[in-house]
């Protein structure tokens, strides 16, 4: 297991440098930055000026190569924007969605193992009927929908929960609700249909047979084998979390990460938008990383190469 580590993480040099080199092309083709850095008024020689400093004058490979260089060593430039080092712009606001991320995937398996277990140990019943058709709806509803329902049931109406900001426990309350409805859909109808099929395996006959409680057999036994699929899925979802962050942060004015993002792509600060995608890759790539070597955890029949 740690030579396989070893080499994925070895593999993890040459994909992220076609993440790097993917989003300069992206920024480069996108226009130019200088035009929104400077007032409507500014003359030929201002932006000229500014164009030098920022080494856009430079022809493509240069500016390609000199990024690469800074990316390497955590230098994405400076955003125009908010006059500070882009890198750690990012890194400030990633712990807020980091925190968003992890309570909503708390909500979605939270709400999505109890009922995918006793949906699938419940055939043909009115409980199976419920999750299969709340798995249906969860999947079917957009997050910025749900966001906006919660936001006028709990916040206009009711009152109980802000409608927007962070600083305290009730401020998290509807965005991690919202972020994890759609992943607690995924979740659950993968648990059951997974238990389903663990449950008509041999060792589970075997263990039914020794007479063990129905408890024991479908925790002990089939759910741990279940796992390794509703395990990958979850893990897998980190980009799916922080792609969903984008809209639920706009929505309640959660100031991440995504909410971040979205305000320094309107106003293309470059650097910005250069460094969250960066780390946002990085991410996800040492999140698939974990998920193997939990699976092997899992499933000691898994075998590493």
């Amino acid at each position: 297991m740690k030579r396989y580590a070893a080499r994925r993480l070895l593999q993890m040099i040459p994909v992220l440098f076609i993440i790097i080199a993917i989003v300069f092309i992206l920024m480069y083709v996108s226009g130019d930055p200088v035009v929104l850095m400077l007032p409507e008024n500014a003359t030929q020689e201002e932006i000229e000026a500014l164009r030098a400093a920022l080494n856009l004058d430079k022809p493509f490979y240069i500016q390609f190569v000199t990024f690469l260089w800074n990316a390497l060593q955590g230098d994405f430039g400076e955003s125009f924007r908010y006059g500070q080092p882009a890198l750690s712009l990012v890194l400030e606001r990633l712990p807020i969605t980091m925190l968003l991320g992890v309570v909503s995937m708390f909500v979605a398996i939270g709400l999505a193992l109890p009922l995918g277990i006793l949906s699938a140990t419940r055939k043909n019943s009115l409980l199976e009927l419920f999750v299969t058709g709340g798995t249906v709806l969860g999947k079917a509803m957009p997050n910025f929908w749900v966001g906006i329902m919660l936001s006028l049931i709990f916040s206009v109406y009711l009152q109980w929960f802000p409608v927007s900001g962070s600083g305290t426990a009730a401020h998290l309350v509807l965005p991690a609700v919202t972020l994890g409805t759609s992943f607690a859909a995924y979740i659950a109808r993968l648990t059951r249909s997974s238990m389903i099929e663990a449950l008509q395996q041999d060792y589970v006959r075997t263990a039914k047979s020794k007479g063990l409680k129905g408890s024991v057999v479908v925790y002990k036994h089939a759910f741990r084998n279940a796992l390794i699929p509703v395990v990958t899925i979850i893990m897998m979802q980190t980009g799916g979390v922080l792609g969903g962050a984008l809209i639920t942060e706009m929505i309640f004015a959660w100031p991440g990460l995504g909410q971040l993002l979205v305000q320094s792509i309107n106003a293309r600060d470059m650097s910005v938008v250069q460094a969250a995608i960066v780390v946002i890759s990085l991410i996800v790539i040492v999140m698939n990383l974990i998920t193997d070597l939990l699976c092997g955890w899992l499933d000691p029949r898994i075998k590493y190469r």
